[in-house]
C-alpha cells in the first residue's frame, strides 16, 4: 500500500465506520497517547522494564500502525499529502545531512554501545 492508497484507506475507514474526524486537538492527544504505547512495549521487550499482566500479547506492529493510522487522519484533516510531504523530507535531510553523520564520531565504531559510553 503507497501512502496515497493508506490516506484513502484511512479517510475512507473514517467517513464509513469512524463517522468522523477526532478534531485536529484531540488527534494529537491521541497520537501522544499511541507514541507513548509503542514507548512502553519497546522499553519492556529491548529494555530494562518488566511486563506487566496487561502489557502481555501487545505486538509492536500493531502499536505502530495505531501511531501511523493517527498521523495519517491528521494529514488528512490538513490538507497535507504525505507522499510529497515525505519526498520533500528526504530531500531536505539529504542536503542538510549529507556528511553530518557520516563525519559524527559517536557513530563510529561499536554501533551496540549505549548512548552513553559514545
Amino acid at each position: 500500500m503507497t501512502l496515497d492508497q493508506a490516506q484513502a484507506t484511512v479517510d475512507e475507514w473514517i467517513t464509513t465506520t469512524g463517522v468522523r474526524y477526532f478534531s485536529e486537538l484531540t488527534n494529537m492527544a491521541i497520537l501522544t497517547e499511541e507514541v507513548g504505547e509503542v514507548a512502553r512495549l519497546i522499553a519492556r521487550q529491548y529494555g530494562e522494564q518488566s511486563f506487566k499482566e496487561s502489557d502481555k500479547g501487545r505486538e509492536l506492529g500493531d502499536e505502530l500502525a495505531d501511531v501511523l493510522f493517527v498521523v495519517i487522519c491528521l494529514a488528512n484533516q490538513t490538507g497535507v499529502n504525505l507522499t510529497d510531504a515525505l519526498a520533500r523530507n528526504l530531500a531536505k535531510k539529504t542536503q542538510r545531512d549529507a556528511t553530518r553523520h557520516r563525519d559524527n564520531p559517536k557513530l563510529a565504531g561499536d554501533s551496540t554501545a549505549p548512548a552513553s559510553d559514545l
